[in-house]
């Protein structure tokens, strides 16, 4: 049986800080789960951004 409930963990979308600024066209995100009990701000990553090659940061957005 599962659990009821809001729970704490939701999904989370990331996108690129720095493509912005590129002026490429496209968008490099991800999606991932964080708890939001433990962090209740914003979630900040490095990950591989395909189009500009290289590791960017990542951050969540709305």
């Amino acid at each position: 049986m599962a659990k009821k409930g809001k729970g704490n963990r939701v999904q989370v979308i990331l996108e690129c800080t720095e493509h912005k600024d590129s002026g490429m066209p496209g968008t490099s995100r991800y999606i991932t789960t964080k708890n939001r009990k433990n962090h209740p701000e914003r979630l900040e990553l490095k990950k591989y951004n395909p189009i500009l090659k290289r590791y960017t940061i990542h951050r969540e957005i709305k």
